[in-house]
């Protein structure tokens, strides 16, 4: 019933900057958190960023992408974005849009909270 569709992402160098954004459909947007998580070759899948739901008044970030990668959400257009600068290769991984299963104003932080995923979208960053 939830889809989740990523778009974006794709191959950038060291410092530069790419984008993921996330349309859902199947139930009103606005009531419900959203999250981007990625998961790199031999790495668990870990918690990048999230928004509340509604305005998107509180956004989370896990620490090593704080002031580097921007969380927003578009409620008109049901998209979420990632906006994601000064990359570094580190970043390299699949990055998968998510959303929870309560309409709480909580952001959660473990992929166990979140109960429906798009396909993944890979991001690729050069040295």
């Amino acid at each position: 019933q939830v889809h989740l569709v990523e778009s974006g992402g794709g191959l950038a160098q060291a410092g530069g900057s790419l984008s993921v954004s996330c349309t859902a459909s199947g139930r009103t947007f606005r009531d419900y958190a959203m999250g981007w998580l990625r998961q790199a070759p031999g790495k668990e899948r870990e918690f990048v960023a999230g928004i509340s739901r509604s305005y998107g008044e509180y956004q989370a970030y896990e620490e090593s992408v704080k002031g580097r990668f921007t969380i927003s959400r578009d409620n008109a257009k049901s998209t979420v974005t990632l906006q994601m600068d000064w990359l570094k290769p580190e970043d390299t991984a699949v990055y998968y849009c998510a959303t929870v299963q309560s309409t709480s104003y909580q952001i959660p932080k473990t992929p166990a909270e979140y109960v429906y995923w798009g396909q993944g979208i890979q991001v690729t960053v050069s040295s």
